[in-house]
């Protein structure tokens, strides 16, 4: 048994919860969501334990190439989902988010993602490299069902809108404010993790709190489009479609931030 075991029964789990999933969304059945969740909690279980067991092999943060980046992504939207579940019961959201997580988990493990565990370039060399990765990707995580969920309110919507009733119990109005609820969390940690983690990790790696690299740029592109959301839903009391197209347009500047930056463009970051 080793790591890499460990995360191909963690990915096994998360397909079957998956599968389930599926299945609840076309048969109506409240247990195979039930059950579907059970099975990802498991496999979130299993996930933990593959990512402490790299840790002690690698002797290192289990983030610090892409192959862990996404498999530590997939573990923290477990995560965020778990506790989005248990707290407000969005089970319809689960077959979408579900793919997600399996699409990351099948990127981590194609040939594209070496999984050899490689000693740390001086940069890496940090415990703020903890802080700074860990909390961003966990703020990720939480965007990630904000982006889920304002899909399902402007669908929700147009069906209310054409007379349609939904028979889950989650009204637009319902996912408009679990959607800010995601990002009400998922700011905070982005911008402690990504920018003020970052920035303090910059200063003592390269003597700057910033250098206008790419991914610092993006990662500000990214803050001040869910800033925008903040500031429009609280401030000018938006709410419904206007937010939902925000928050879908700050997720994929997130996911250019996480992917674009690091095969598009160059940078200090480039390691990554």
């Amino acid at each position: 048994m080793n790591e890499s075991t460990l995360f191909y029964i963690t990915f096994f789990f998360y397909i079957l919860a998956a599968f389930y999933y599926l299945s609840f969304l076309f048969s109506k059945k409240e247990k195979l969501a039930k059950t579907g969740f059970r099975i990802a909690f498991i496999g979130g279980l299993i996930h933990t334990l593959a990512l402490i067991w790299r840790t002690f092999e690698s002797g290192h943060a289990p983030f610090t190439n892409m192959y862990e980046s996404l498999s530590f992504l997939a573990w923290s939207s477990i995560l965020a989902y778990i506790i989005i579940e248990w707290k407000y019961k969005i089970r319809k959201a689960g077959p979408y988010f579900m793919l997600i997580v399996i699409a990351l988990m099948a990127l981590a493990s194609s040939p594209l993602m070496p999984s050899e565990a490689t000693p740390l370039v001086p940069a890496l060399q940090s415990y703020w490299l903890w802080l700074h990765v860990s909390v961003t990707l966990l703020g990720e995580a939480f965007f990630a069902i904000a982006f889920i969920t304002s899909i399902m309110y402007l669908v929700t919507d147009a069906k209310e809108k054409k007379g349609q009733i939904t028979k889950s119990g989650l009204t637009s109005e319902k996912l408009d404010s679990i959607s800010y609820r995601c990002i009400a969390v998922g700011f905070p940690l982005f911008t402690l993790g990504g920018l003020v983690f970052g920035m303090v990790w910059a200063y003592k790696a390269w003597g700057s709190y910033w250098s206008w690299d790419p991914k610092e740029t993006w990662s500000l592109i990214t803050w001040f489009v869910f800033a925008l959301y903040l500031h429009t839903r609280v401030v000018m009391g938006w709410k419904g479609r206007r937010s939902a197209y925000v928050a879908i347009l700050g997720f994929l500047a997130a996911l250019f931030t996480y992917f674009g930056v690091n095969y598009l463009l160059a940078g200090l970051h480039s390691y990554a």
